[in-house]
């Protein structure tokens, strides 16, 4: 089958190796960056959810961002960013360091601090972050997570930005966990890249018309997802595998995994306030993973 190369497609939402303390691991990184590249997927996704992009201050993100394009990964192709702050002027230095190492888009998170605000206070919000970018703003996903921001991305809202910043706003990605939400985003807004964050919808959405995904699943299987994102094709692997991932907690759980998937528990560091899983935790996982993933290869 023909791959449409204006397709979003397959993006891992990579997750940050650290040290223990805190710091960032590059050498690991750039080793799990360009193995998902080499096992499906189109691009990674720096400092998403899964990354703890919103514990990751500028330093870290201009030292990773440089360790990946230095070592040879295409960030015109290969790497989105993730934008998370409460501040607004945050918000476009992020956004800055991203677009001008040459990143191909960004994932922009609204500003999740205050609570309860209106779609008015957002399309202002919105407005600010892009006028302020100025002609260096492009290919922008927004980012719809309310079960980490609690503010909400609607339909609607997502019209006006769309209309106000025509080829800046290019698609929205969904981790609301709700089908109906994802509907009605491609219902209204098909045009753009539509999103699913949770895999379990997703080869549900791309026969819908969705355009792929960005997901921490992606760290571990992307063989596995990249025939959901190009082909549709359910999957009860991954749908088993997720079911399992989201019994732990989800970021540790996923870091954890990749540790186990190259033999190295280096990868297992969480920056406070989060936690590794304790070792117990970490072997029922592994061999749950195994099960599944075995039982798939067999």
């Amino acid at each position: 089958m023909a791959i449409d190369p204006n397709r979003f497609g397959l993006s891992c939402a990579i997750t940050t190796p650290m040290r223990e303390g805190g710091d960032i691991d590059l050498p690991r990184l750039l080793k799990h960056a360009r193995h998902v590249l080499a096992q499906g997927c189109d691009s990674v996704t720096l400092f998403g959810t899964t990354g703890e992009g919103a514990a990751l201050g500028l330093p870290a993100r201009t030292a990773m961002l440089g360790a990946l394009v230095g070592a040879g990964i295409d960030p015109a192709r290969q790497i989105y960013a993730g934008v998370a702050a409460a501040s607004l002027h945050e918000s476009i230095e992020q956004a800055k360091v991203a677009l001008g190492i040459g990143a191909k888009g960004l994932l922009v998170a609204p500003p999740f601090y205050f609570k309860g605000v209106s779609d008015e206070g957002l399309y202002a919000w919105f407005s600010q972050f892009f006028e302020k970018l100025g002609p260096a703003a492009r290919n922008t996903i927004l980012y719809h997570i309310p079960s980490v921001t609690a503010v909400d991305i609607s339909v609607g809202l997502v019209e006006r930005l769309k209309k106000a910043f025509p080829g800046v706003v290019t698609g929205v990605k969904d981790s609301s966990g709700s089908y109906a939400n994802t509907e009605a985003l491609l219902k209204a807004h098909g045009e753009l890249a539509i999103l699913v964050g949770d895999e379990r919808q997703l080869a549900k959405a791309v026969r819908a018309g969705a355009q792929g995904t960005i997901c921490g699943v992606a760290n571990v299987v992307p063989h596995l997802l990249r025939p959901m994102v190009y082909e549709g094709t359910d999957s009860p692997v991954v749908n088993k595998l997720v079911d399992e991932i989201v019994s732990y907690p989800v970021l540790p759980a996923v870091k954890a995994l990749v540790g186990h998937l190259h033999g190295d528990a280096g990868y297992g560091a969480m920056r406070p306030p989060l936690e590794a899983l304790s070792e117990a935790q970490r072997q029922r996982l592994f061999a749950s993973f195994d099960s599944i993933t075995q039982a798939k290869a067999a």
